[in-house]
């Protein structure tokens, strides 16, 4: 029987973030960050937050627990929020706290659905590093 998705947020600083980026990895979860890249851009003393959004079992590989896929909203060295998706064992996800009242809650889930992937804010951060590569002056 599988277990049900926990509909709720839970809140983890960037030490519990990362602890759970190692658990992941360890696993061999296919939804998580690189630890290091988390310990590169992370703001160390932000909030983050994690949404359980689906139930993943991978029946082609039986030796993989099953996970929670979470959305992750993430606050970066630069001030902004994106997100992510991280897998947690539910075990893992029950044991973090829960802290967050319903007002918290439904603003973490509205924010995720306003904010860049990951992946476009690290395009747009290597676009903005690189001049050669800005739009305007591919345009002159």
């Amino acid at each position: 029987m599988t277990p049900t998705l926990p509909r709720t947020v839970r809140a983890v600083d960037s030490a519990q973030l990362l602890d759970l980026a190692q658990e992941a990895a360890i696993h061999g979860f296919s939804q998580r960050l690189p630890v290091a890249w988390l310990q590169e851009h992370l703001a160390a003393e932000a909030t983050h937050y994690l949404v359980p959004t689906l139930v993943q079992r991978l029946r082609h590989r039986p030796e993989v627990p099953l996970q929670w896929r979470c959305r992750q909203l993430l606050t970066v060295t630069t001030g902004e929020q994106i997100w992510g998706l991280l897998d947690i064992l539910p075990d893992t996800f029950d044991k973090l706290p829960e802290t967050l009242d319903t007002a918290s809650k439904k603003d973490v889930v509205h924010r995720i659905g306003q904010v860049v992937t990951q992946r476009e804010w690290v395009e747009r951060m290597a676009a903005d590093a690189d001049p050669e590569e800005s739009p305007r002056n591919r345009e002159a």
